[in-house]
């Protein structure tokens, strides 16, 4: 198709890729260590969040380079744009993954901590990485712990109809089949759970 004036629009045929004198190895050397990232997945108020931040915490003290990108946070700013319908969910997933892919490149230790409710999805933010660089964390408790927790209130005013799209609800959560660790909050604490990803991420950090 073309514009108002004829000319045709630029696409991805039209744009190549830009080789980089500095890549990804020399970032991480710089830092002293691999870039990874650590991809955390449950049901709203199964402690996602709280983990990532213990275990960034604990790589901080470390002396490691990381960066946390929680998905609440993102809805604030790259996500704003998105609703909750499954395809927003599935785009917010993507965007997602490109930033963390961009900064693995970057030689940085990324936790991600978001619903991120579908396994296609999760499949294609792990093809964006290497083999050794994705380790999905799967924060597990029931919907109804995760439910009695509900500490931004929303399963609560989703059994009111008062929102919809609720992951649990009225919106599915495909359990990981396979990750590489699974935690379950209601048995194990956040300081038990943030040693067991900081000991399963070990082997990838140096």
């Amino acid at each position: 198709m073309r514009d108002t004036d004829g000319v045709l629009p630029l696409s991805a045929v039209n744009i190549r890729w830009q080789s980089e004198l500095v890549d990804r190895g020399a970032r991480a050397a710089l830092k002293g260590q691999r870039g990874l990232v650590l991809w955390f997945t449950g049901l709203s108020g199964a402690g996602k969040s709280t983990i990532a931040n213990r275990v960034e915490q604990i790589l901080h003290g470390m002396g490691r380079h990381t960066m946390l990108l929680d998905g609440d946070n993102l809805r604030h700013g790259l996500n704003s744009d998105l609703g909750f319908a499954d395809e927003d969910r599935v785009e917010n997933t993507r965007r997602v993954a490109e930033v963390a892919h961009l900064m693995v490149d970057a030689g940085l230790i990324v936790l991600v901590a978001m619903i991120s409710p579908f396994g296609a999805d999760r499949a294609r933010a792990r093809n964006r990485f290497g083999a050794d660089e994705f380790i999905e964390i799967h924060v597990d408790v029931s919907l109804e712990v995760a439910e009695s927790r509900d500490p931004k209130g929303l399963y609560r005013k989703a059994r009111e109809g008062l929102v919809g799209h609720m992951t649990g609800i009225d919106s599915p959560y495909e359990v990981p089949v396979s990750p590489e660790l699974r935690v379950d909050t209601l048995v194990c604490s956040v300081e038990a759970a943030a040693q067991r990803v900081v000991e399963r991420a070990a082997p990838g950090l140096a």
